[in-house]
């Protein structure tokens, strides 16, 4: 990977790593448009949901005791259902193909959650299967598992602490299950894996800073904004290609 590709690597990662501390489930959105468009369709996803893992594993440490385990346990079953059909799609899809649709898919569920702030479509125990089981197809195929549950959270009012705890946990188990759906975690260079690893530790501590000096609001607001930005250019890169 050349100077200019580390140093996108290293903004993406750290960029998602802070936004995961401070949304609960900002890394996925935030980085893996970019590592898709450095790695490819397959290995992105595949290095986004490695780096995702060991982000919640990190900011696990710190949110354990908000973690709501009924509600995560609701949510992983139909997610891990799902995770083999989006391990499919991710392996047997046209590179080209596979890039559009998780530029797209990424855009239009930012789009819906952003625009539709207030729509209650996924209560109850339907509601938490269907959220479940869309993030798992999303998350296996795609890097991004978040928009479901986050129209999920909307629509139940769930109270924000436990729900940066429960979905640390949530997306722990989520992100094992796809990897080893997928094979296993992506072989990267040296230099690629340190630079990956040093920006994970340094966006999680920006992150732990930043959790009580801005508001919620703003920090979803900038999350969103540079995931629609990669999302759109890894669109682009995919219909260029075809």
């Amino acid at each position: 990977m050349s100077g200019p590709g580390l140093l996108l690597l290293a903004t993406a990662v750290l960029g998602g790593a802070a936004a995961q501390r401070v949304t609960g489930l900002g890394f996925a959105l935030v980085a893996s448009p970019f590592l898709v468009l450095l790695l490819g369709p397959f290995h992105g996803v595949l290095l986004a949901n490695a780096l995702s893992l060991l982000t919640n594993l990190l900011v696990l440490c710190f949110t354990w005791r908000d973690v709501a385990v009924r509600k995560v346990v609701l949510l992983s079953l139909p997610a891990l259902v799902m995770v083999v059909p989006g391990a499919w799609i991710a392996h047997h899809l046209n590179t080209a193909v596979l890039m559009v649709l998780v530029g797209t898919v990424i855009v239009v569920a930012l789009l819906t959650v952003s625009f539709v702030p207030r729509a209650r479509v996924l209560r109850g125990g339907r509601g938490a299967v269907v959220a479940g089981g869309m993030s798992g197809f999303m998350n296996a195929s795609a890097g991004v598992g978040g928009p479901a549950i986050t129209l999920y959270a909307v629509s139940t009012d769930w109270e924000h602490r436990e729900f940066v705890g429960s979905m640390q946990l949530y997306f722990a188990v989520l992100n094992a299950a796809s990897l080893a759906a997928k094979g296993g975690v992506p072989d990267l260079a040296l230099p690629a894996a340190l630079t990956a690893l040093a920006a994970l530790a340094a966006g999680s501590a920006a992150g732990h800073w930043l959790t009580r000096r801005i508001p919620v609001r703003w920090a979803r607001a900038a999350t969103t904004s540079l995931a629609v930005l990669g999302a759109t250019a890894t669109t682009a890169k995919g219909l260029a290609a075809l």
